[in-house]
């Protein structure tokens, strides 16, 4: 059995807790009595033997059922509570000490349809996805790189039910406009500004960020240019912190930074490349036994909005900015001390690029957070999408309004 599923983590704990639905509630509908089994006996013209074996078969159906309802219900429910309402520390021997405990598996509940929509912000049109009523609390997607808010397409139904679940694409990504790189220098800044601003294109005026990996940059300049519209925060593999990055790719983000020469960019954009796409970011970070998880949809999806070279300049000039927000850290760093956001962090434990050990990071300023390393890579939401969609659920249901 795999870690992962020793953990509760994806399909174990869901099928523990249907399991505990079913199996008290079939062992209390259907007990009898032996007396029953001696009467129908009777009614059916059975005389002597055949009268005692039926009624032995009853006993025997009594007793199992009996255990039924007597032992297996409880050893479910606890096998349950371990898949979902330990601490992190526990269930995961590489999370550290800290945290809250997590309750069970919440129930499941409809999904409302998801709209695909668009909204003009600071004159360009930004599109964005969205389901859930519009009275609900809001859960803001913020997607990385190279991808959009389609990274979320399973993500959405399975929260939809309970809150209203917006994710935009970028400025330059997905179906938003790619305004060209010779028009608009992009940056982490820029982005920021238009999500900002997107926010209040629609009203939402408080509201929990989910960050992964572009996100984490966007989602904590957002967060601090308005603190007072955070309710939380939502971490997948979104670096804060140095001890999330490889000293190899450290040096990568410095080159590309530094290096603005037309070779420097030549070399940055062999990241962007269909094979990089496919091979590096998404499939390095798999296993072979876990590659049915990761749909084509992904990157084939990825790679249509980077079949130009315009396209593709766009990421490198991210790329080359990356470097801004390593030398922000230390502020981030402080916004989490001083503000104390009520905060998950979901990582998949086998992210190449952003290390668990920026995982654990993010406890030292914010002892009282929640941590969950799961059995994923970089993009964990496309392999465990059940799995975090449970714990954002059990986080969301804790937090004051």
């Amino acid at each position: 059995m795999r870690r992962g599923m020793e953990r509760g983590e994806g399909k174990g704990t869901t099928l523990a807790v249907g399991a505990r639905t079913t199996g008290g509630a079939s062992a209390r509908g259907r007990s009898g009595t032996g007396g029953d089994a001696r009467c129908e006996g009777e009614r059916d013209g059975l005389t002597g033997a055949a009268v005692g074996r039926r009624a032995r078969r009853a006993g025997l159906g009594r007793a199992l059922r009996w255990f039924a309802s007597v032992a297996l219900v409880p050893l479910v429910t606890a096998l349950a509570g371990c898949a979902g309402g330990l601490p992190a520390r526990r269930s995961d021997p590489d999370a550290p000490a800290g945290g809250r405990a997590a309750a069970a598996a919440p129930d499941a509940a409809w999904p409302e349809k998801t709209y695909y929509r668009t909204v003009e912000v600071r004159g360009r049109r930004i599109f964005y996805r969205e389901a859930g009523r519009a009275d609900r609390p809001v859960l803001l997607l913020l997607h990385g790189f190279p991808s959009s808010s389609h990274s979320y397409r399973e993500l959405i139904p399975l929260l939809s039910g309970r809150y209203r679940v917006v994710a935009p694409d970028y400025l330059g990504s997905g179906f938003s406009e790619h305004p060209g790189p010779d028009e608009v220098t992009y940056t982490f800044d820029l982005l920021a500004d238009h999500v900002t601003g997107f926010t209040e294109a629609l009203g939402l005026a408080r509201y929990v960020l989910y960050m992964q990996d572009f996100g984490a940059p966007v989602g904590f300049r957002v967060a601090m240019a308005h603190p007072e519209r955070l309710r939380g925060l939502v971490v997948q593999n979104g670096n804060a912190y140095l001890d999330g990055l490889p000293e190899e790719l450290r040096a990568f983000i410095r080159r590309a930074h530094e290096d603005r020469s037309q070779a420097g960019a030549a070399a940055v954009a062999e990241v962007v490349s269909g094979a990089a796409i496919r091979d590096q970011q998404y499939l390095r970070h798999v296993p072979g036994e876990r590659r049915e998880r990761m749909s084509p949809d992904s990157w084939t999806h990825d790679l249509a909005f980077l079949a130009t070279p315009e396209d593709r300049a766009i990421q490198v000039q991210l790329l080359q900015d990356y470097q801004t927000n390593i030398d922000a850290y230390p502020a981030w760093q402080a916004f989490l001390r001083a503000r104390k956001p009520p905060t998950l962090v979901v990582w998949g434990r086998s992210d190449a690029d952003f290390i668990r050990a920026g995982a654990s990071a993010y406890l030292r300023d914010l002892p009282g957070a929640e941590l969950h390393l799961l059995d994923a890579g970089h993009f964990a939401v496309e392999e465990q999408a059940v799995a975090i969609a449970q714990h954002v659920t059990r986080f969301l249901e804790r937090l004051p309004p």
